[in-house]
């Protein structure tokens, strides 16, 4: 059954089709249709101690990790639950995401969502890529805490080009480790075409950069539109009082009359 179901799953990394050498895509099939869809660019900042100059005090120092590209994955879709796990550096380092669909009820009625419910990190403070002299060097898992994150409506694809920054705690003296993630793209759930993202629920901080680029030309618009408009005012008023007769304010200009 283990090998049926192995057969069945397909995990793939389509990293090398994004003309950003930061972000990765990261895509699982099962029985041939895509369940899951993910695509970012990511960044750890981790810090770690090392021996001060004297050898008696300890100094912290901070390893910058991006996602390397090539990395490994691993897949697992649910109805209400999905996984996906990807390694990299011969397993130095491990991100593992959680997602989760519920129902909450509304003002509008019952209506479904999906959100990242957890991350977990494990990373190697031997490797030496990252990390440069790390005191007690060795294997650190950093979790997030109540995490409720990327929620979005049951259905939908999640959309955010800007930077998000989401804090974790690590094993290794409770250390904070930043997840920096951006250009993100994510669908664990109900996707109904084959490698395509449904429709795009676009985070708060990209609806208020749209705003903000969006609104100039709406004011400059209705300006435009305020002047033409008193300007034909103007040139209506000014044909009709041309057109009244006009009566003569000095009275010497009365005797032709009667």
């Amino acid at each position: 059954a283990a090998a049926r179901l192995a057969a069945e799953q397909e995990v793939e990394n389509l990293s090398g089709l994004s003309p950003n050498p930061e972000k990765d895509i990261f895509v699982v099939r099962e029985n041939r249709t895509t369940c899951l869809m993910a695509e970012f660019a990511a960044k750890f900042i981790v810090p770690y101690d090392v021996w001060a100059s004297n050898y008696v005090d300890l100094i912290t120092e901070q390893a910058d990790i991006p996602l390397s590209r090539g990395a490994e994955m691993k897949g697992k879709c649910g109805t209400n639950e999905s996984e996906l796990e990807i390694s990299w550096l011969e397993q130095a380092y491990t991100l593992k995401l959680f997602f989760l669909k519920e129902g909450h009820n509304t003002s509008r009625g019952p209506e479904a969502f999906w959100r990242l419910s957890r991350i977990q990190f494990i990373y190697d403070t031997s490797e030496r890529t990252y990390f440069k002299d790390a005191v007690s060097p060795g294997k650190h898992t950093a979790n997030s805490h109540r995490l409720s994150a990327l929620v979005t409506p049951a259905g939908k694809s999640y959309e955010c080009q800007a930077q998000q920054t989401i804090s974790l705690i690590s094993s290794d003296h409770q250390k904070s480790v930043q997840l920096l993630l951006s250009e993100v793209r994510i669908q664990p759930f109900d996707i109904t075409a084959d490698f395509v993202f449904s429709e795009e629920h676009k985070c708060p901080v990209d609806q208020r950069e749209q705003l903000e680029e969006t609104l100039p030309l709406i004011l400059g618009l209705i300006l435009g539109l305020v002047i033409v408009i008193t300007l034909c005012v103007y040139h209506i008023h000014h044909k009709l009082t041309a057109n009244q007769v006009q009566i003569p304010r000095d009275r010497s200009q009365y005797k032709h009359m009667g």
